[in-house]
């Protein structure tokens, strides 16, 4: 399947974007591969030249968890897409544009826990910050770039997932729909419960910090618990 058919308003930012790159047309395939080998080269690499392969493992389970953020992301669109479904939804789900502001605001939130209150915390428990564990008190410049940039990424595809979750519960209680829709809805709901399963492989590396853990772990439960129940709610006609 390739990107450059998604139009404006009818598919997810990282779609649209993708799809009007100039002069490249992209199966789902590649750029989901091309996101993976090129994040992953830039941490090996970074991981080599600053001895920081402790980071490299952290961020190899982000960009893992990214890319699985992405077909997903590309299922969901491309299945919603090739359903007879109602406007309404399909303008609410896409056209809004809400998941990135969810993104921004998580980001932000990240970038203000790792860089302000997590060393707070650190400095009164007599404890390294999490950032200093990673790569140590003088993170290179170049670093650090590429963590924000990782994480971003993984905050829109975080935020895109709770919206796809809370606008599928809306779905759900607002409209009915025929034997064949239901079942395709289900698994398309189901999928999004799988990207957010599929985050607990940050984890490991989050047991030193319960400020994210909880976050991560209420994230997960939050979306399957709410996809699940639009997917047990959906109404045949």
């Amino acid at each position: 399947m390739s990107l450059l058919g998604t139009e404006y308003g009818e598919a997810w930012t990282y779609e649209s974007i993708v799809g009007a790159l100039p002069g490249i047309e992209l199966s789902e395939p590649q750029a989901v591969a091309f996101q993976f080998v090129l994040f992953e080269v830039l941490i090996l690499l970074f991981a080599w030249v600053y001895d920081l392969w402790n980071a490299a493992l952290a961020g190899t389970a982000a960009v893992a968890v990214a890319v699985v953020g992405s077909v997903a992301m590309l299922r969901l669109g491309a299945g919603t897409r090739s359903l007879e479904l109602p406007e309404t939804y399909r303008r609410v789900l896409f056209g809004s544009s809400i998941e990135v502001v969810l993104a921004v605001l998580a980001f932000i939130a990240l970038v203000t826990h790792l860089f302000v209150f997590d060393p707070q915390q650190a400095a009164a428990a007599g404890r390294p910050a999490l950032l200093d564990q990673l790569f140590g008190p003088q993170p290179p410049v170049v670093v650090v770039y590429l963590m924000l940039l990782v994480l971003w990424d993984l905050c829109y595809r975080i935020g895109t997932s709770w919206w796809t979750a809370v606008v599928a519960l809306w779905r759900s209680y607002r409209y009915r729909f025929d034997d064949k829709t239901v079942g395709a809805l289900r698994r398309l709901d189901a999928t999004n419960v799988g990207f957010a399963v599929a985050q607990l492989l940050l984890v490991p590396f989050l047991l030193d910090d319960p400020v994210l853990l909880f976050a991560v772990g209420g994230h997960v439960v939050a979306v399957t618990v709410v996809s699940t129940a639009a997917l047990v709610t959906l109404r045949e006609a």
